[in-house]
C-alpha cells in the first residue's frame, strides 16, 4: 500500500534521503504489506466507527454548525526508535526541572530577576504572573506537576521544542484511546516489533495526584474538577477520571467549610484532598480571580492557601508557558541547573526588544508570528501563506501591545505517510510527550503526534482540522 508514497520536501519521518526504508520502519511496512488494502480499509472503518460509539470528539468554539467532532484518526503510526526516546526523554525531564525551579524561584526570592538573567518586566507584565501567590509554598515545592511540551522536527531532521503547556496540558486521552484502536487493529504487530506500553499513564497520574495530598493524610479523595460538558477536553476530562477511578466534579458539587473542600455526595459532604483542576487559575475562585465566574468555588483559593486542599497544577504556573518566556528557558536551564539544553528552542524573535521588533516588522510576510497567551493555533499569523489585510493588521497588533507577541521562522515540519482519500501522502506533524512530575519524573513513552491533514498546512491543531496518529517508542533499534 506504501509503494507510490513518496517524500514531498523536507524530513520524512519513514524514508531516508535516498527513498529507502529508515530502519526503525522496516517491519512495521512489511507487516503492513501483507495486509490486503480493502482489509486495511475496513479496519480504518472499524475504528472510526468505534470512536463514534464512545463519544472520542472535541468541541469546536464557535462552529455554528454543531460544536461536537469525531476526532481525525490515521491508522499508520509513528515510530520512534529507543536511542532517540532516551535523547527526547533527557531534555525533557531537564526542561521540566528547570521550570520548576524557576517558578519556585520568581514567587519567592526572584534571584533570576535580580541577576539579570531575564528581565524583570517580562515576568511581572506577564498574563499568568499570580503576584498573590508571592511567598506561597506548593506541596512538595512542585508547582508543574503534568505538562505536554511539544515538539517538531525541522527540514534536517533536528529535534526542537516548540513550546510548552504547564497550565492544563490536553490531549492525553487520544493518545491512549489511540493505542487501543491500534491494538484491536493490528494486534500481532505490538509483540512482533516491540513497542513500549502507554497503558500504566493513569496509575502514574493517581500516583501523582496522591503523592502531593496534604501531609497526614493517609487515603486522600482525589477528584478532577472540570469546567462542564461544553468544554472542548470533556472527553478527556470523564475518560481520564474514569480510569484513575476517581469522582468528576464541576465548581457547583464543591463547597468549602471551615477552610476545607467537600464534595457533595448523595450520603452527604465528603472532604476532598486534592483536585486535579481542567480549569483555567482565572475561573478557579470568583472571590479572588474573576468575579463573574461560574465555573469554579467560592473559597478554594483560601482553603489552598491554608494546606487542606492541594492543586495540580498549581496556580500560576502560566507564566512558565507564556510565549515571551519561552524565549528565555534556555537562560533558565543554564541558570538553574548550568547545563545546556538538550533539545534546542526554535529560534524565536521577542516583539518587545526595540531591534527584534525592527527585525519582526520587516519580515512578516515571512515569519510565523504568536500571541504569547493563546493556544489551539489561534492568535497566529503564518506570514508566508498571509493576505495583506492580515500582515496589515498584525503589523498593527505588534506596534500597541509588543509585549504580547512573538515571531519565529516558518519551519517546515517532518512529514509522515498518511491515508488520504484510499492513498498515503505526506503529512506534516508534531508531537506532544505528557510529562507527570511527582516523587519522581515519568514520561509515557509515547506521545499524541499531531498531524495536519490539509494538504500542505502546517498547522496541527484539532481545532484548526488537525488529527492524530499513534506514537509507537521501541524497545531497542535493530
Amino acid at each position: 500500500m506504501l509503494e507510490n508514497y513518496k517524500q514531498n520536501g523536507g524530513f520524512d519521518e519513514m524514508l531516508d534521503g535516498s527513498g529507502a526504508t529508515r530502519a526503525h520502519y522496516r517491519k512495521f511496512r512489511s507487516l503492513l504489506e501483507e495486509i490486503a488494502p480493502d482489509d486495511f480499509s475496513q479496519r480504518r472503518r472499524s475504528v472510526d466507527l468505534s470512536f463514534l460509539r464512545q463519544g472520542i470528539t472535541f468541541n469546536v468554539y464557535g462552529d455554528e454548525k454543531g460544536a461536537e467532532k469525531i476526532f481525525p484518526f490515521d491508522l499508520i503510526p509513528r515510530i520512534i526508535p529507543a536511542g532517540e526516546w532516551e535523547f527526547l526523554e533527557r531534555g525533557l525531564t531537564q526542561r521540566i526541572t528547570a521550570l520548576n525551579l524557576f517558578l519556585h524561584d520568581i514567587y519567592h526570592d526572584q534571584k533570576i530577576l535580580k541577576d539579570g538573567v531575564i528581565p524583570p518586566f517580562y515576568v511581572l507584565s506577564g498574563k499568568h504572573f499570580r503576584r498573590e501567590f508571592v511567598n506561597f509554598k506548593v506541596p512538595q515545592n512542585i508547582h508543574i506537576h503534568l505538562c505536554g511540551t511539544d515538539l517538531i522536527r525541522g527540514p534536517a531532521g533536528q529535534w526542537m521544542v516548540l513550546e510548552d503547556n504547564g497550565r492544563c496540558p490536553s490531549g492525553v486521552s487520544y493518545l491512549l484511546e489511540n493505542r487501543r484502536a491500534m491494538k484491536r487493529s493490528f494486534p500481532g504487530m505490538f509483540g512482533a516489533i516491540g513497542v513500549q506500553p502507554v497503558e500504566h499513564y493513569p496509575q502514574e497520574l493517581l500516583k501523582m495526584l496522591q503523592y502531593i495530598a496534604p501531609g497526614g493524610v493517609a487515603d486522600p479523595v482525589v477528584v478532577l474538577l472540570t469546567p462542564g460538558s461544553h468544554n472542548s477536553a470533556y472527553f478527556e476530562h470523564t475518560y481520564l477520571a474514569r480510569q484513575m477511578g476517581i469522582e468528576i466534579v464541576e465548581g457547583r458539587d464543591l463547597m468549602v467549610q471551615d477552610d476545607c473542600v467537600f464534595m457533595r455526595t448523595t450520603k452527604g459532604l465528603r472532604q476532598v484532598h486534592v483536585i486535579y483542576r481542567r480549569i483555567d487559575d482565572d475561573f478557579l475562585d470568583p472571590t479572588v480571580f474573576r468575579r463573574d465566574s461560574a465555573l469554579g468555588v467560592p473559597g478554594i483559593i483560601r482553603a489552598y492557601r491554608q494546606g487542606n486542599v492541594s492543586l495540580a497544577n498549581s496556580i500560576g504556573t502560566g507564566i512558565a508557558d507564556d510565549k515571551a518566556m519561552y524565549y528565555f528557558v534556555p537562560r533558565i536551564i543554564k541558570y538553574y541547573l548550568g547545563q545546556d539544553p538538550v533539545i534546542q528552542n526554535v529560534p524565536t524573535w521577542l516583539a518587545s526588544e526595540e531591534a527584534d521588533r525592527k527585525y519582526i516588522l520587516e519580515n512578516l510576510e515571512k515569519l510565523v508570528v504568536k500571541a504569547a497567551n493563546e493556544s489551539g493555533g489561534y492568535g497566529m499569523l503564518m506570514g508566508p501563506k498571509a493576505t495583506r489585510e492580515e500582515i496589515a493588521k498584525f503589523r498593527g497588533l505588534i506596534a500597541s501591545d509588543p509585549r504580547n507577541y512573538i515571531a519565529q521562522p516558518m519551519i517546515l515540519l517532518s512529514q509522515h505517510p498518511t491515508e488520504v482519500a484510499g492513498q498515503f501522502e505526506g503529512r506534516h506533524i508534531d508531537l506532544r510527550p505528557y510529562i507527570i512530575y511527582g516523587e519522581k519524573i515519568t514520561i509515557v513513552p509515547s506521545g499524541l503526534t499531531r498531524v495536519a491533514l490539509r494538504k500542505g498546512s502546517l498547522v496541527v491543531n484539532s481545532s484548526q482540522g488537525g488529527g492524530s496518529k499513534d506514537t509507537w517508542v521501541l524497545y531497542g533499534e535493530e
